[in-house]
């Protein structure tokens, strides 16, 4: 047998946990009066947000998420909706990261930011008893508890109190992406999952504004032993504000000598046309497996290399 079907062989437990892993979500969704939808893969306009890099694909490129065509259903009169599916970021890499990987993402009109969370838990739960018959995760020694309490932190708190600094109060985008990682991430809580919320409007691409606070984003981040899992927003829903951004995150786009990504019209339209107050989430799916495996990267769960899966 060569080594590389050894390798694929040995996979077959993490492949299974993640067919289980599949199943139940879609279980839990359609439980819940969900559609399950599709959109497309290639784009003709990705959202361009500063730090996410699409890759091209002809003359269009590959989406970095679903979130612009699913909002699109939400303004046609969808009010539940999920999706699980490829997406892809250029320059992606590690034991963490790869260049194609699967989202699952989901749309609650009449929603904020709060909703999602709240299915968000009972998600995790579920898929916690379903597919591993206990709520505790353990890797490399350590136990998460997924229940009952997650704590919660706002970024201004954890900032404080890691960082010595409020990045609401005084925003630097590059001082702000190197504390999140190098000082804040290090230092959350690793026995329970952790919500970091709250963030900077500059560092929430498509959140609404929290009412009373302009500055303040409607976003959080789900965190289950350090790592990033999950990505929630309050959507924008305001045409003209969401316009504005994207021009100016193109500005800073060309100013880092990036591609500058056209503007999706129909997208703008949409919110013009009348996008209902609503929340949704990305989840990352890979990460979610490698978790519930007990796995310490992405090489243990997933057959193929990150660059095979660039093929």
């Amino acid at each position: 047998m060569s080594g590389d079907a050894e390798h694929l062989r040995t996979l077959r437990p993490a492949l299974e946990l993640r067919s289980r892993l599949l199943r139940a979500l879609r279980v839990f969704f359609h439980g819940r009066d969900f559609l399950e939808v599709e959109t497309p893969v290639r784009l003709r306009a990705p959202a361009p947000e500063v730090h996410l890099d699409a890759e091209p694909a002809g003359d269009a490129w590959l989406r970095t998420s679903p979130e612009l065509h699913m909002k699109r259903l939400l303004a046609a009169g969808y009010e539940r909706i999920f999706q699980v599916g490829p997406c892809f970021r250029r320059g992606e890499s590690g034991g963490r990261h790869r260049p194609e990987y699967t989202l699952l993402e989901w749309y609650r009109a009449d929603a904020d930011y709060h909703d999602i969370l709240a299915d968000t838990k009972a998600l995790i739960l579920f898929l916690a008893r379903e597919v591993l018959g206990s709520t505790t995760l353990r890797r490399a020694g350590r136990e998460i508890v997924l229940e009952p309490v997650w704590e919660y932190l706002t970024v201004s708190e954890a900032f404080l109190d890691f960082a010595g600094w409020d990045p609401v109060e005084h925003f630097d985008p590059d001082r702000f992406d190197l504390d999140l990682v190098d000082k804040v991430e290090p230092q959350l809580p690793r026995e329970a999952p952790v919500i970091l919320a709250d963030y900077p409007v500059q560092a929430a691409a498509l959140a609404r504004r929290k009412p009373g606070r302009p500055s303040v984003a409607e976003r959080w981040e789900l965190y289950l032993d350090g790592i990033e899992i999950a990505n929630a927003y309050s959507e924008l829903t305001e045409a003209a504000e969401q316009a504005a951004r994207f021009e100016e995150w193109n500005r800073a786009r060309a100013a880092a000598g990036k591609p500058v990504y056209p503007a999706d019209r129909e997208f703008l339209a949409a919110l013009e046309s009348g996008l209902p107050p609503c929340a949704g989430v990305a989840l990352g799916v890979d990460r979610l497996v490698m978790l519930f495996a007990g796995a310490d990267s992405l090489d243990e769960v997933l057959p193929f290399g990150g660059d095979a899966r660039t093929n």
